[in-house]
């Protein structure tokens, strides 16, 4: 018995060995229109394997491209597309530039720390009292989120001071901010909680 392991490797392993041997055999023919034509079968069939992809602008040209590869580039018909070259199979694609950004606090994220740096640059007013009180509770879910612990308003009041560079403070008036925010986010979610509830309790039998 013939294991898949020991024939030819895939060139296009998503398409399957019964594709491969249909490219194979066209390489054979020697007729050219009759190439043509199974070639054009071929596409067809191809095609038929990935019907959530036809709606994509250049899937036709996909195919052509994966029908050339199949082939070694060897099969020798008329292209409705310019065909990729066999040389840019081995091309690497450019490295990806990473950031080397230092992140101070990395369960912060970059991003909170861009916001904090912009917050501080605010004018005084209400405006960046709301700002920073929401950057605040966002630095609380954030610190929970990875410690899995609570934490007190100190530490992301520390916090928020070191990332500012001392130009924003936690204050009284800032917590009671934040505290209202928490309020106002939870209180649609305990009052549905509280209609459940209620709701729950009218459906109850009664014996």
């Amino acid at each position: 018995m013939l294991y898949n392991t020991q024939m030819k490797k895939l060139p296009l392993p998503e398409y399957g060995r019964s594709i491969q041997n249909m490219v194979d055999h066209a390489l054979t023919i020697e007729d050219r229109a009759e190439r043509q034509r199974c070639a054009n079968t071929i596409i067809n069939i191809m095609g038929g394997m990935f019907p959530h992809l036809r709606e994509s602008p250049d899937f036709k040209h996909m195919l052509w491209d994966h029908l050339a590869v199949m082939s070694d580039f060897k099969l020798d018909i008329d292209y409705p597309f310019e065909i990729m070259r066999k040389d840019n199979l081995a091309s690497k694609p450019e490295t990806v530039p990473y950031s080397n950004t230092h992140i101070r606090y990395r369960h912060y994220g970059r991003t909170l720390e861009v916001l904090i740096k912009k917050a501080a640059e605010f004018p005084e007013g209400d405006e960046k009292q709301n700002l920073v009180a929401l950057i605040c509770n966002h630095m609380k879910k954030d610190y929970i989120s990875w410690n899995k612990d609570n934490v007190d308003d100190a530490k992301i009041a520390d916090d928020l001071y070191e990332l500012s560079e001392g130009k924003l403070q936690m204050t009284d008036e800032l917590i009671r901010l934040m505290n209202e925010r928490i309020s106002l986010h939870y209180r649609p979610q305990q009052q549905q909680q509280q209609n459940n509830h209620k709701k729950n309790k009218n459906y109850k039998r009664k014996y």
